[in-house]
């Protein structure tokens, strides 16, 4: 390990990029911490604290939120936006048709998904000034139109920053800009959670504290053979040949990951998941129906069952969407077929393409089978503990866990391409 972090620092280029991202992840958390004026910051922890919802959150927010900092919302209007984009692109033709142009229709579609923050980080701020406006704590003090313009103008521009930021990390190749970003914001909750459990352990909650280093442990051991889990696909490249000279008949393999997608699904099931409670409890003190249709939707969420199984299946659901979206059978076999090469048994072509989508499918189902059920682990053992605090855990275990190893797999390739430059 200290001999890799040898070898990084004694790359320049990989130094400056690690120390960049670094900075970045700098600039982010100081921003957590500047809020904004006029906010009754105590009496906004205080309304957290008992709410759940929000609470979550805040805990992937990185404490953004709890601040009311000019960056409270982070990235979630753009991963919201990314989210809506990639289902339009499986509904609209046009859009389908610009991914499929390469790296130019990706452009055009990460330009619409920007434009397309801006709105919603207008709506979030809006919907998040009206949920405190209603509660029974002062937060907000009296609020008026230019109060409201301007806090909304000032949460939408830090959303916005956030996003450059995101992309700016993203462009020096050590790790996706958005995924660090929150992973920055669990990193940054941790210290505040483990003092809090000092503070507050009774020996009486011994078995509960034991209960979250398994799931800690457990959850760690099964990313980690999840991520680095892959089923290689032998290939076989035809023979040429050229005047006197034989060449090609070499072998290799095709190596398909378990579960491709990494951690955006746990992020899109998140996203998806808070969504309906925080839009029903804007409409709880509205009377007749609407009110109690807002209630029952915040009661159905609360209940663990029902909260764990959505859960689930939304992981379970996103995995497969997002490896659709980015492994692409037809593209595979077709560059093959024009190389070559082939796999043992299979005919190039339609043959190797529905092959290779029969073992992604399989082998996906593995893998989105693995992620739901680390995702809900912690929800079944919060049924035997009574501790909230294993749901956070499990959950930001995951993402960080994903984060570093992919992160870590992008400095390797950085130090293995600077090796073959040398050479």
């Amino acid at each position: 390990m200290w001999e890799k972090f040898q070898r990084i620092w004694k790359i320049k280029d990989l130094r400056n990029r690690i120390l960049f991202v670094l900075g970045m992840l700098v600039i982010f958390r100081a921003a957590a911490h500047v809020p904004i004026p006029g906010v009754n910051v105590e009496n906004l922890r205080s309304f957290l604290e008992g709410n759940q919802i929000l609470g979550l959150l805040n805990i992937f927010s990185g404490g953004t939120m709890e601040n009311f900092s000019i960056v409270m919302l982070g990235v979630a209007p753009y991963i919201t936006a990314s989210i809506i984009f990639q289902l339009l692109t499986m509904v609209i033709p046009k859009l389908e048709e610009m991914q499929k142009e390469g790296e130019s229709g990706q452009q055009k579609i990460s330009m619409y998904t920007r434009l397309s923050t801006v709105p919603l980080a207008v709506l979030q701020a809006f919907a998040m000034i009206k949920l405190l406006s209603q509660s029974q704590y002062d937060i907000l003090g009296d609020l008026n139109t230019f109060k409201i313009a301007s806090i909304i103008i000032t949460i939408t521009a830090g959303t916005i920053f956030l996003m450059w930021i995101g992309e700016l990390i993203s462009e020096k190749g050590v790790g996706n800009g958005i995924s660090l970003l929150i992973f920055a914001g669990i990193i940054a909750a941790l210290p505040g959670a483990v003092q809090n459990a000092i503070v507050n352990y009774n020996p009486a909650d011994l078995f509960t504290y034991v209960l979250f280093i398994a799931v800690a442990v457990i959850t760690v051991v099964a990313v980690v053979i999840i991520s680095e889990g892959q089923r290689n696909i032998p290939i076989s490249y035809a023979k040429q040949i050229r005047g006197s000279r034989i060449g090609g008949g070499a072998k290799s393999h095709l190596p398909l990951r378990v579960n491709m997608a990494g951690v955006i699904p746990i992020i899109f099931a998140i996203s998806i998941i808070i969504f309906p409670s925080m839009i029903a409890q804007f409409f709880i003190t509205y009377p007749g129906w609407v009110g109690s249709l807002a209630n029952g939707v915040v009661n159905l969420f609360a209940n663990q069952f029902f909260y764990g199984a959505l859960y689930f299946l939304l992981v379970f659901g996103f995995t497969y969407f997002y490896t659709a979206v980015i492994f692409h059978p037809q593209k595979i076999a077709e560059n093959l077929q024009r190389q070559g090469a082939f796999i043992p048994g299979i005919r190039p072509g339609r043959q190797t393409e529905e092959y290779l989508q029969k073992t992604m499918t399989r082998l996906v189902f593995v893998g989105a089978l693995f992620l739901g059920l680390i995702a809900v682990l912690p929800l079944l053992l919060q049924t035997v503990t009574q501790s909230q605090s294993l749901v956070i855990g499990g959950t930001s275990l995951l993402i960080v866990v994903s984060v570093a190893i992919e992160s870590a797999k992008q400095i390797d390739a950085q130090i293995t391409m600077h090796e073959y430059d040398r050479v």
